[in-house]
């Protein structure tokens, strides 16, 4: 039989042609598409490996739906000869390649708003994807570990029970919230959430999930799992998350309204109601709930999130245990667009500088948090230079140290025993004998500034109008002799000259300072503190213990006086969690049990205040009444510094911080 290429064949293949040509031209306009494309690529090769190597057929099978999932939930939008991009869409679907479907986003097409509310502006988002993509940068593998060494030792990492800096590194690679800051700009931005709509009065907020988002396990991430968290995990007054309660007591309900929907219905319009709700970590109620509240408060590691790591093993009757190293690999079933280079992560402890500092050196890390005199030492170091970078800056999570004193009972109402610092007059005496200044030239090497307040200077919450209490013991002598502290019998040691419920009539100056083992600096701040102390007719006993042990100690407000830093989680922090009567209540964050009337008024005031430079001003007078009694002495505020083995690559300084999931192993 004879083939024969006629007119219509002509015309078909002009119209597979032109196609091609459109969908040619896009992939060279869209960048979005254009980064697609490129994971595609990637996802492909991997499958091809995995055949290669004789995969299991259903894992395979597995992979081509979930890739063909990707391809068919990213429309294809066009703008060319005059046709807008809003009417033409060329995707996988089998509805054909063009669509008409009305838009609330031109730049969009075919956007389901059947569960939002009528008339409310709805704020789609993106598909979370890399600030820094990893695959544009020299040097650019796939694959290997990053280590990074931490200075202490976590009690845990378990979701909302763990509250250091340290376990919030790991948790943020695991578990996703439903939205969070954009690392470069700061503003909100979706994760979990690929639309919502917020309440102009600020007392409701609806979010769509996205329905790609699974957990680790394959399960999809639910409103209900969403619901379950806050109201049967947070909320929860038997499970120990007294941290998240205090933040998040403006949400009245949760509200399932589809599977991909939920509402989130407030008790009162706070400024905090959109950016700390979106910030919600979303756990698997599938994994959790089946647990009891003993158990959950008793563990260790029950670390299960939708993130692009998960917890290398995660065995709920051989948990993860304080000591061991912190392993994370990355989650292949990971539903977003990018997945990280790295295999895996690792986080091991080493708590003495020195030894920290010479493990690193011996690439048994690859990022390390140096002291201020490691920082001061090698930061002019040619050959230290050769093979690490070391980076400075201020960003968004830079906090301050402090001196926490213990203003209530120690141990807790109504049995546990008065300190010297239930008195304003004591605590702002013992801030004007430290010579903060002088700290920090000969403790932390000149690294930082002297703080004034529970903000950072930059931070328009900060009070520009106060200025450090300065260094004065001849004010603070007279400051204590008021409140009853003299030395009558001349030897050199202050007794109380008063006789009362706090202290009978006699009792010397002495009190226990706690504070972690960190070798060199922990040393020099002992050896000044005692100093001073002794001074003033002070006896400072220091109590040096394991930071996993400060959690416990903290909850049980068992300590006369410790140090201890805050880094903040958000451009503005509620001081609600840290400074407020209430949060004195349940184990919670104001463990100094400073009880201020007029600071948790001020608190009140500021959160409910949603103008944002009349609230400014409320956090201005709260700072004062902060700065006049002195619950804590604020020592300084410092920058990030960190040494990297310059066989990372990928790192970005942002304003947020940093971004470990972007970071590669540089090829050889």
């Amino acid at each position: 039989m004879q083939n024969r290429f006629g007119f219509k064949d002509f015309v078909t293949l002009s119209v597979l042609f032109l196609v091609g040509i459109l969908v040619f031209l896009l992939m060279l306009e869209s960048d979005r598409v254009y980064e697609d494309m490129q994971g595609i690529k990637k996802k492909m090769a991997e499958i091809e490996k995995q055949v290669a190597a004789g995969v299991d057929q259903q894992d395979l099978l597995q992979e081509i739906s979930d890739l063909k999932t990707a391809i068919a939930n990213r429309p294809i939008n066009i703008n060319l000869g005059g046709v807008s991009g809003a009417d033409v869409s060329v995707g996988s679907d089998s509805q054909g390649m063009a669509s008409n479907a009305p838009s609330s986003d031109a730049t969009d097409v075919r956007r389901d708003e059947s569960w939002a509310r009528p008339g409310v502006k709805i704020a789609w988002q993106e598909p979370p994807v890399f600030t820094s993509q990893p695959g544009d940068v020299p040097g650019f593998s796939d694959g290997g570990e990053f280590t990074e060494i931490f200075g202490a030792r976590m009690p845990r990492i378990t979701p909302y029970l763990s509250g250091d800096v340290y376990s919030r590194r790991i948790l943020d690679q695991v578990v996703e919230p439903l939205g969070s800051y954009d690392p470069e700009t700061l503003a909100t931005k979706g994760v979990l959430a690929d639309a919502w709509q917020f309440d102009p009065d600020g007392m409701w907020l609806r979010v769509h999930l996205d329905p790609r988002a699974s957990f680790s396990d394959g399960e999809p991430v639910t409103s209900e799992d969403v619901r379950w968290t806050v109201e049967d995990f947070i909320k929860n007054t038997r499970i120990e998350a007294e941290r998240s309660r205090s933040t998040l007591d403006m949400i009245e309900k949760v509200e399932v309204i589809d599977d991909h929907t939920v509402e989130f219905v407030f008790n009162k319009a706070v400024f905090t109601n959109l950016s700390y709700t979106l910030g919600i970590a979303v756990l698997p109620k599938h994994f959790y709930a089946p647990l009891e509240e003993s158990v959950i408060n008793q563990s260790t590691g029950l670390l299960m999130g939708s993130g692009p790591f998960r917890l290398e093993v995660m065995d709920i009757e051989n948990q993860w245990t304080p000591g061991e190293d912190v392993v994370i690999v990355r989650n292949e079933r990971y539903w977003g667009r990018n997945k990280p280079p790295l295999d895996s992560m690792r986080f091991k402890v080493i708590t003495e500088p020195t030894a920290a500092l010479v493990g690193f050196r011996n690439n048994d890390g690859d990022m390390l948090t140096p002291s201020s005199t490691q920082y001061a030492k090698y930061r002019k170091d040619a050959e230290f230079l050769e093979d690490n970078a070391i980076y400075k800056w201020v960003n968004m999570r830079s906090g301050y140290s402090f001196i926490g004193w213990q203003c209530g009972r120690r141990g807790g109402p109504p049995d546990g025993a008065w300190t010297p610092f239930h008195d304003k007059r004591v605590r702002r005496a013992m801030t004007m004998i430290l010579d903060r200044e002088e700290m920090i030239r000969t403790i932390f090497a000149g690294v930082g500034v002297v703080s004034t307040g529970p903000n950072s200077p930059s931070s328009p919450s900060s009070n520009p109008d106060i200025s450090p209490w300065p260094y004065d013991p001849v004010a603070a002598k007279a400051l204590l002799a008021e409140a009853g502290w003299e030395d009558a019998d001349n030897d050199g040691i202050l007794e109380y000259q008063k006789d009362d419920e706090f202290f009978s009539k006699g009792t010397p100056f002495k009190f226990e300072f706690t504070i972690t083992n960190s070798g060199e600096t922990s040393e020099r701040i002992i050896s000044y503190l005692v100093a001073q102390c002794s001074q003033s007719g002070i006896t400072c006993v220091p109590r040096v213990v394991d930071w996993s042990f400060y959690s416990d100690m903290l909850k049980r407000r068992d300590f006369d006086a410790m140090i201890m830093a805050w880094s903040a989680s958000s451009p503005e922090s509620d001081p609600k969690q840290i400074w407020h009567r209430n949060s004195i209540l349940d184990q919670g964050d104001n463990f100094i049990q400073w009880d201020s009337p007029e600071g948790s008024d001020l608190i009140d005031k500021g959160r409910a205040t949603m103008d944002h430079d009349e609230r400014m001003m409320v956090w201005h007078d709260f700072h004062s009444v902060v700065h006049d009694e002195q619950p804590y002495t604020f020592i300084r505020v410092s920058p990030w510094i960190r040494f990297i083995n310059r066989d990372i690559g990928n790192v970005q300084t942002y304003p947020i911080g940093l971004e470990p999931g972007e970071f590669f192993r540089v090829a050889n």
